[in-house]
């Protein structure tokens, strides 16, 4: 069976919620899922609380977290940048051993969530990857919009994979394509992966999908078939892109790719069996804070 690298997503299934999880429940809920196996975990987000309230005890969230995880089951935690001050908090942040940031290629979605020229944009990416570097922490590149957009911007293969050749001549080593607003089919998800990876030689190349529920296990199984090892999901697919414009268009489910790659022959390294307690509370999490249906 062919290792499949597993990223799970709290934050981006949580950054939007209407209600603010407590601290402690965010604490609990990652240390359950560090005692589940997951090795991977985008975490927390460095952000303006006037923007993302949800976000707005990251720190504490993570002093809790390494005060009360053990030395030898330390996971990579992702933590979200959109600007040069989230990474001064994110660096400062002990636990915190990978930086993200979502750089996209459509100018409207960027200057909705960051307020930055490409110019801008460019440059701050180089910023974080000396400073990363620096600092021994990783850094994790998010294509936004790398499906196209839904602003009848200028969108194809050849900008993704020019931002790829341009992103492998940094040196960056890890990226994520993201289908921010969810409207990708399968066919296109497997295409564009398939046509832009001889690209990025060198470079770790997974995906971030977001999807209506009854289309995101042919989505997985495209970019799987296409070759893609790496993969962005969230427990019952919880939280999504609040530009997408669909109510069902959330973060792929963590149960929908691990039976998916399954099938395909893939090892995500993650015990189904453990994820009944995480399933539970994720549960929780959408009855009290996001007042959606629980998932069965």
């Amino acid at each position: 069976m062919e290792t499949v690298k597993l990223v799970e997503c709290p934050r981006d299934a949580w950054q939007g919620l209407p209600d603010f999880i407590p601290t402690e429940y965010k604490v609990a809920y990652l240390q359950a899922l560090i005692a589940a196996g997951f090795k991977h975990i985008d975490a927390v987000s460095f952000v303006s609380p006037k923007h993302v309230k949800q976000m707005s005890d990251s720190e504490e969230v993570m002093r809790q977290v390494v005060a009360s995880s053990p030395s030898n089951n330390t996971p990579e935690i992702i933590g979200i940048v959109v600007n040069e001050k989230g990474l001064e908090r994110a660096l400062a942040t002990p636990g915190v051993t990978a930086i993200g940031y979502p750089y996209s290629i459509s100018a409207y979605f960027r200057r909705a969530n960051a307020n930055m020229t490409r110019a801008e944009s460019r440059s701050l990416v180089e910023k974080l990857k000396k400073e990363t570097a620096t600092a021994k922490r990783g850094l994790v590149i998010y294509i936004s919009m790398a499906f196209g957009n839904p602003y009848d911007e200028p969108w194809g293969p050849e900008i993704v994979a020019e931002t790829l050749e341009w992103l492998k001549d940094i040196r960056i080593n890890t990226v994520s394509l993201a289908d921010t607003v969810g409207t990708a089919s399968p066919q296109l998800v497997g295409d564009l992966y398939r046509g832009v990876k001889n690209h990025v030689a060198g470079i770790e190349l997974g995906v971030h999908l977001h999807s209506r529920p009854e289309n995101a296990e042919e989505k997985i199984l495209a970019a799987y078939e296409a070759g893609c090892r790496r993969f962005d999901s969230a427990l019952t697919g919880l939280g999504g892109c609040p530009f997408a414009g669909d109510t069902l268009v959330g973060n792929v489910a963590t149960e929908d790719v691990l039976a998916a790659v399954r099938k395909a022959g893939g090892d995500p390294g993650i015990d189904s069996a453990a994820l009944s307690p995480l399933l539970q509370m994720t549960n929780e999490i959408r009855s009290k804070y996001a007042h959606a249906p629980m998932v069965q």
